[in-house]
């Protein structure tokens, strides 16, 4: 457990075990704790880092600097503190998002990533960005906890739900600018150009359809597209078991 001044912020991350480094990213108002199954799934042949981006968990909470490009600048100075030998960058929702960015702008950096349940293009879904922005400002708590139980699969411990919400709630409220930039992100144009490995991995009862993977998996050059059964917007934490074996047979060899 650390702290690390990249970039002008202070992020939290924890870095264990040894091997072919796992660089893990979480979603919107979450933490490195969602990763703890992977963590211990890893940890014996990896070298496991999971960190909080800025606004979120244990980091800093500027007010500037929410959007996509100055949290991969962040990660990207992070991987280089830290000596990071070409890690596979594994990122949940926004997270995948940095990853996949991350990948597209330093592949000399990262040997490779993989989006889980990733937002791209989510315009499709119709989603009005400002009008959710709005009722985060009216009712914060309110809004999140309404939300965020569609996150999870039916049969996903309600605990998990309600310790979301918490981790959401307990992280700083600039963040909520990501929400905008996500309404219009869309890299199928960039995708045909990477220079590493990216693979995706989406929860088959995801409120983000499985199509929104696939569309960018035939984007990818050589990218595969694993669906896990049952799982919802949150397969590493719904089903980890069935998410670490398929993590690890994604994982260059």
């Amino acid at each position: 457990m650390a702290y690390a001044d990249v970039n002008g912020v202070r992020l939290y991350y924890e870095d264990e075990g040894a091997g072919w480094p796992l660089l893990f990213l979480h979603g919107w108002g979450t933490s490195g704790q969602v990763w703890g199954a992977q963590a211990a799934g890893f940890v014996h042949d990896h070298r496991v880092v999971t960190v909080d981006w800025r606004g979120c968990g244990r980091s800093d909470r500027p007010a500037r600097g929410n959007d996509t490009a100055t949290v991969v600048a962040d990660l990207a100075g992070l991987v280089e503190l830290l000596g990071l030998e070409r890690p596979v960058v594994v990122g949940s929702s926004v997270g995948a998002t940095f990853a996949v960015e991350l990948a597209l702008r330093h592949p000399e950096l990262v040997g490779g990533a993989v989006s889980v349940d990733g937002p791209a293009h989510s315009l499709t879904l119709g989603f009005d960005a400002e009008e959710f922005l709005g009722r985060l400002a009216a009712d914060r708590a309110g809004t999140v906890a309404e939300w965020v139980p569609g996150w999870f699969a039916p049969g996903a411990s309600d605990e998990l739900a309600r310790w979301t919400v918490r981790q959401i709630l307990d992280s700083g409220v600039h963040i909520d600018a990501h929400h905008r930039e996500a309404a219009t992100y869309d890299p199928r144009g960039e995708l045909p150009g990477l220079r590493v490995p990216v693979h995706y991995v989406h929860g088959e009862l995801s409120h983000i359809p499985v199509e929104i993977s696939r569309a960018c998996a035939e984007h990818a050059p050589g990218a595969e597209l694993r669906v896990l059964p049952g799982a919802g917007h949150m397969p590493h934490q719904e089903r980890p078991a069935e998410f670490n074996a398929v993590l690890r047979e994604l994982l260059p060899r």
